[in-house]
């Protein structure tokens, strides 16, 4: 069990230098009084680069705080950032930003930030299925590590009167109970499929010739988990498998939706795509070394020509080869056998 170490506010900044001794790897920083203010979270940022810059730092942070400033002390951190997704309800519609959201992005894409998205469905009034699914579509075109959605969290978040401070979805006029059902089912295929099964890099050029929108992929792969064992019907846990067996359901379920929308021959690219790309994943997560077969060039599968899937098949050459995954002194590196 790791072992779980509170600071308050007063304490934090003489704490930091003391995390090595401590053997604290991870810390979540929690205290809205920083990370609601700009001047004390980028005051905050600093210190932690100079006492403790080698603990990875999750900062659960609006995106209305995330300017160029506290971008730029972010990247030179090894952290991740967790933003809510979200809008307002006014006058019982429900108004959702999406300039605004598109900017803060590709701040952070360019500058390499890795971050997440938190996501919530019928919670607040005017809400409904066709904005939800609106929503998920744009999130994913923004390209976040993950999208995490608070509401399928199976341990409650408890505030001081012992209720979950996690917000339930509640049935409405422009939401009904099987609706709410449809989203959390798709909310797990989600996480599942893209989060847990790390396809960041690859889903969109993926998605791309099935002409399919994310929200309607993940609405057919709910469906296919259930057939499959691998819904919370089942019991089955995303968070609790290993990325390998996550890889395997991916493939299996896009060798389908190839071969259901015509376009059975790209597979191989996409089977290439994605099992290089996990391998790579793997390496850099849990330090597992692999070797793995493949029908294309590597380097060619890793640049950007493989964004186009249809282009890649139709230019690239057949190049079989064995390929070895493992960690070299700049990163996850590669080399044939």
């Amino acid at each position: 069990m790791e072992n779980t170490f509170k600071f308050t506010s007063s304490n934090l900044e003489s704490s930091l230098s003391s995390f090595s001794s401590r053997g604290i790897t991870e810390f979540t920083l929690q205290d809205e009084a920083i990370l609601s203010h700009k001047g004390k979270l980028l005051r905050f940022l600093q210190v932690f680069r100079e006492k403790a810059g080698d603990v990875f730092l999750t900062l659960p942070v609006s995106a209305t705080v995330l300017d160029m400033d506290v971008c730029k002390a972010c990247s030179e951190l090894y952290c991740t950032l967790e933003i809510p997704f979200s809008g307002l309800s006014k006058g019982g519609s429900y108004l959702f930003d999406k300039k605004f959201f598109s900017r803060r992005a590709d701040m952070l894409n360019t500058l390499g930030l890795v971050f997440g998205f938190d996501m919530n469905f019928a919670c607040d009034a005017g809400d409904s299925v066709k904005a939800f699914r609106d929503r998920l579509d744009f999130a994913l075109s923004l390209y976040p590590n993950h999208i995490d959605f608070p509401q399928l969290e199976q341990a409650a978040v408890s505030g001081d009167n012992g209720k979950s401070s996690v917000r339930q979805p509640k049935p409405s006029a422009t939401f009904s109970t099987q609706d709410i059902k449809n989203c959390k089912n798709a909310a797990f295929a989600v996480s599942s499929f893209y989060s847990y099964g790390r396809a960041v890099t690859w889903f969109l050029s993926v998605l791309a010739p099935l002409k399919m929108t994310p929200s309607k992929f993940f609405q057919d792969f709910a469906e296919w988990q259930k057939i499959n064992n691998c819904s919370p019907e089942s019991n089955w846990k995303p968070e609790t498998a290993k990325h390998s067996e996550i890889e395997k359901m991916q493939l299996s379920f896009l060798k389908f939706k190839y071969e259901e929308k015509n376009k059975p021959q790209l597979f191989e690219v996409v089977q290439n795509i994605v099992r290089l790309n996990g391998a790579m994943a793997r390496c850099y997560g849990e330090g597992e070394e692999s070797k793995i077969e493949l029908s294309y060039n590597p380097e060619e599968l890793l640049s950007g020509a493989a964004m186009d899937i249809q282009s890649f098949f139709d230019n690239a050459f057949i190049e079989n080869s064995t390929v070895k995954i493992f960690m070299g002194n700049d990163g996850v590196d590669w080399r044939y056998c």
